[in-house]
């Protein structure tokens, strides 16, 4: 099996190498315990934690963010501006500012929580299954992106007019309409009724 986010180890305070856990939670988002990432993502797929982060810049602009291609799961493919999986008992706020800073080197000059979605999403491609339990965020991003290339493949600030030209022609994960959608009320909020969004 290739070495991939989803299956290398990282180090422990200690100096050891531990495998990457995801928490489990009920349908409630209650914790009911952990499970190795690769492991959970296997069919049908184990509930877990996870968030998803949508900034936008001063002009109401969304910022996608296409996965790299070494990406375990969905690799290539346009998506939210981050997501991803919070570390067991880190709180999915924490979560979602620090991996929007490892793989885009900017810190969101607002965040602020949009709600939760339950959703499940087999990827085709890989056959792997989201079951997630999903923290939403939304914010703004003032400063000069610094993308991870072993995380980020490339970054487009859209207007939602846009988004759904590019939508229409470009594969996006499959979560991202799902996310997108449960985050709407929370994105309106932030950007305003001439945004569109």
């Amino acid at each position: 099996m290739p070495i991939t986010p989803a299956t290398e180890t990282h180090s422990s305070p200690n100096g050891t190498a531990e495998p990457i856990l995801l928490e489990l939670v009920d349908e409630s988002g209650v914790t009911t315990g952990t499970a190795e990432k690769l492991a959970a993502h296997q069919p049908p797929g184990q509930l877990h934690r996870a968030f998803s982060v949508f900034l936008f810049d001063e002009r109401g602009r969304l910022l996608l963010q296409q996965r790299a291609l070494g990406k375990y799961h969905s690799p290539g493919v346009w998506s939210n501006t981050c997501c991803g999986h919070p570390f067991p008992g880190e709180a999915p706020f924490a979560a979602a500012a620090r991996r929007t800073h490892e793989e885009l080197g900017v810190s969101p000059s607002l965040l602020a929580q949009a709600g939760t979605v339950r959703y499940n999403h087999p990827d085709p491609t890989s056959g792997l299954v989201e079951q997630e339990y999903n923290h939403l965020f939304v914010g703004l991003v003032q400063q000069t992106l610094a993308p991870d290339p072993e995380e980020v493949g490339g970054t487009a600030f859209v207007t939602a007019a846009e988004l759904a030209e590019r939508h229409a022609r470009e594969p996006f994960s499959a979560w991202f309409m799902t996310v997108l959608d449960a985050a709407r009320p929370a994105i309106k909020e932030l950007t305003g009724s001439a945004a569109g969004w």
